[in-house]
């Protein structure tokens, strides 16, 4: 059933005059969250934004250009890619990003030959809930410490820059209409980062030498050869070998993180289908936009890029501006690739001080602790049933607390620790323990978020 107050439909091409601006705006509602994600895990902001392009056009190629949706750096891969950078460097999380992402083809196929009926018997709400808890709760000590501290000591000027970053953040959340209340995370970070640039602490040397550079061009190969840089790629076989990185201890940390994302995937397939009026899950098919999920990150994680998920942000643009055209979200993807080229954009990126970053990420990553709250309480999840309660209080100390497991297979040392941990033990408590009916609650599995349109 279509929508009667639709601006543009999904298959319609806008004017030239109009797509530009519209493509911009689905590229500004990604771009404070999606840069957060590779500035906290160490990785290049370039090859983000360029990942999520490519598989942003990936993902539209394999829904056949029916699914009107944007793919952005993941938040839930942040702790793990963080431990395995820390112990196997890059290449050991692209490897690990390259496994997730064919977790997800596997659940894909899976989806198509058998229905859906199966993962929601895996992932019910007292799993999914927690575990989307502890990816929330265990970055908070991350976003305090980016807030307040320098080399390990702490700052009130810093804290000043965080707390200004996040009470603007706050503020257009609350009370910024219309295209304005989608992006209150980047007039956050970019009011945050004037007030830094007014107290000095921003090094903006690398700003003025590239800008120096396009001034003091004196042909037009140099003009565009000092726009225009090559990102920091990292790519398999070229920059390193995978064979001699791949370690089941990669597999086992990055890859369980998977069986959430996607149970956030479904979910954002269901807010996605009531904005547009159309079931995505029956027409192209789950297991068609699951795929497109699994292809984005491999894609990303063959150049060095976090893994990809499908935004919330976006639907939020699809929702006010009623415009639900895939040649908009394909524009904003082209842009997103031609920013990760443009060296004084990425200059700027890396400018931002950690504190304005930090500002953000507390509020961010206090969104994603409740939003699995939120999960809980939508679909009436009793904690008063033992059962739920056991299963939800394990999660959540195990993923939180960092424990972890180690043994060894083959003369391989495999560790299994923190979020990973935590989301395979309440897979299992879930499936062994008896009254599996409980863990469903009253409401819908993987309920349906109501979009609110701000005029």
């Amino acid at each position: 059933m279509e929508r009667l107050d639709m601006v543009m439909d999904v298959g319609d091409v806008p004017k030239k005059s109009k797509w530009f601006m519209l493509s911009l705006q689905h590229l500004f509602a990604m771009f404070g969250a999606t840069i957060l994600v590779p500035f906290l895990t160490g990785l290049p902001p370039a090859v983000a934004l360029i990942s999520s392009g490519t598989g942003t056009l990936a993902y539209l190629l394999i829904t056949k250009g029916k699914i009107p949706a944007y793919l952005g750096s993941s938040f839930a891969f942040i702790p793990p890619i963080i431990a395995v950078v820390g112990d196997y460097g890059v290449p050991g999380a692209m490897v690990g990003s390259f496994f997730a992402g064919l977790s997800y083809g596997l659940i894909a196929l899976l989806i198509g030959a058998f229905g859906l009926d199966w993962i929601m018997k895996v992932l019910p709400p007292i799993v999914v809930g927690p575990v989307i808890i502890v990816i929330g709760l265990s970055l908070a000590p991350t976003a305090i410490d980016m807030a307040m501290n320098v080399d390990g000591e702490y700052s009130g000027l810093y804290f000043s820059a965080a707390m200004v970053t996040l009470l603007v953040t706050v503020i257009g959340s609350l009370f910024f209409r219309g295209i304005f209340s989608l992006i209150p995370i980047l007039i956050g970070i970019v009011c945050g980062y004037l007030y830094s640039l007014a107290f000095g602490i921003v090094d903006t040397e690398a700003i003025s030498a590239t800008w120096s550079n396009i001034i003091g061009a004196g042909s037009v190969g140099e003009f565009f050869g000092a726009i225009f840089v090559l990102p920091e790629f990292v790519i398999p076989f070229k920059d390193y070998s995978p064979f001699e990185v791949m370690n089941l201890s990669i597999f086992w940390m990055m890859v369980p993180i998977a069986v959430v994302t996607i149970a956030e995937h479904i979910g954002d397939q269901m807010v996605l289908s009531k904005v547009v009026g159309r079931d995505f899950v029956k027409n192209p098919g789950l297991h068609r936009s699951i795929m497109g999920d699994g292809v984005a990150t491999i894609i990303s994680s063959c150049l060095g890029g976090p893994p990809n998920t499908t935004y919330g942000e976006n639907i939020g643009v699809l929702a006010i501006t009623r415009v639900f055209s895939v040649f908009v979200i394909g524009g904003a993807a082209v842009l997103a690739i031609t920013f990760g080229f443009v060296g004084i954009i990425s200059d700027v990126i890396a400018s931002i001080p950690t504190p304005v970053m930090g500002g953000v990420s507390i509020l961010l990553f206090g969104i994603i602790a409740s939003s699995g709250l939120r999960m809980l309480v939508d679909n009436k999840i009793d904690l008063g049933n033992n059962r739920n309660l056991i299963i939800s209080s394990v999660i959540l100390v195990i993923g939180i607390g960092g424990a972890m497991i180690r043994f060894n297979i083959a003369e391989v040392n495999i560790e299994i620790a923190g979020m990973a941990l935590a989301a395979i033990v309440g897979v299992i408590l879930n499936l062994i323990l008896p009254g599996k009916e409980a863990g469903y609650g009253e409401g819908q599995m993987f309920a349906e978020e109501t979009v609110e349109e701000k005029e």
